[in-house]
């Protein structure tokens, strides 16, 4: 198979991939920004590391990797995003506070880690939730 036949097979990966890690790179380093220099607890850090990350992943997704052209699912596609980042940020912050406060794993790692989990499901809901194909 050439390259320009696997680019079109599995161009919205690709450009999930490509902005997931912006994304993860976007909120890891806005985690580490409150966290650290700012030195604001785990809880708000995190809170506020995935608030921007989502507003980044939005525009980035609907754009670039869907190419939701739609102007008329807009406030669909804003509330189902947000509501299905609700969820996975949900975890994101369960999973920081279980594995960092209580248990004391290393708050940087368990991030990285947190975000991997994130992405995947996080793609699974855009592609079959927010900006599904109309029929």
């Amino acid at each position: 198979m050439k390259i320009c036949e696997l680019y079109k097979k599995y161009r919205e990966i690709f450009w999930y991939l490509v902005f997931g890690v912006l994304t993860t790179l976007v909120n890891v380093g806005a985690y580490y920004l409150f966290a650290h220099p700012l030195s604001l607890s785990v809880a708000l850090s995190t809170a506020l590391a995935w608030l921007i990350s989502v507003i980044f992943a939005f525009v980035t997704n609907k754009l670039f990797v869907f190419g939701s052209k739609s102007s008329k699912r807009l406030l669909y596609e804003i509330i189902t995003f947000f509501g299905a980042r609700l969820a996975t940020g949900a975890l994101d912050f369960a999973l920081m506070l279980i594995f960092v406060e209580v248990l004391g794993a290393p708050d940087l790692l368990m991030k990285i880690i947190s975000n991997i989990v994130v992405i995947i499901l996080n793609f699974v809901l855009s592609k079959i939730i927010v900006f599904r194909r109309q029929k």
